[in-house]
């Protein structure tokens, strides 16, 4: 939807347009801002893929990395608790394991949760399913 104003009551705006949808401003917990911040801290992770897949630009995302330095903010005790990496384990030799279901190129063991994916699976989906899943056995 757009509205016009033309200037002809003698005012100073020749013409203002308004637009509808969304600014890009979106309120934040500040858990939520360290969450992100952190997210972008892992060796390898790019600023500017966080930033997209959360809706932000890469400046708040720098901004916030600043203020989790600095103390401003704090990454949640649930978080913090996490270790950046899983713990690989292999049992028993490879010929004795059984065959994944079709397309299953990984497969993630966390507690009595396995999680399988495909050679299409994203970073972040299983980022958040690693997660979800160390969350519902914890």
């Amino acid at each position: 939807m757009g509205v016009h104003l033309d200037g002809s009551w003698g005012g100073g705006v020749s013409r203002l347009e308004v637009i509808e949808g969304p600014t890009g401003r979106r309120r934040r917990t500040k858990a939520e801002r360290a969450r992100i911040a952190a997210e972008s801290l892992v060796p390898g992770v790019s600023v500017a893929d966080v930033a997209r897949r959360h809706g932000t630009t890469r400046w708040q995302v720098y901004d916030w990395r600043k203020k989790l330095r600095t103390g401003q903010l704090v990454v949640p005790e649930s978080l913090a608790a996490l270790p950046m990496f899983a713990e690989l384990v292999v049992e028993g030799s490879a010929g004795e394991a059984p065959p994944a279901p079709s397309g299953v190129e990984v497969e993630i063991v966390v507690g009595d949760v396995v999680i399988r994916a495909g050679s299409g699976a994203d970073e972040g989906q299983l980022t958040r399913a690693i997660r979800a899943a160390r969350a519902a056995t914890s």
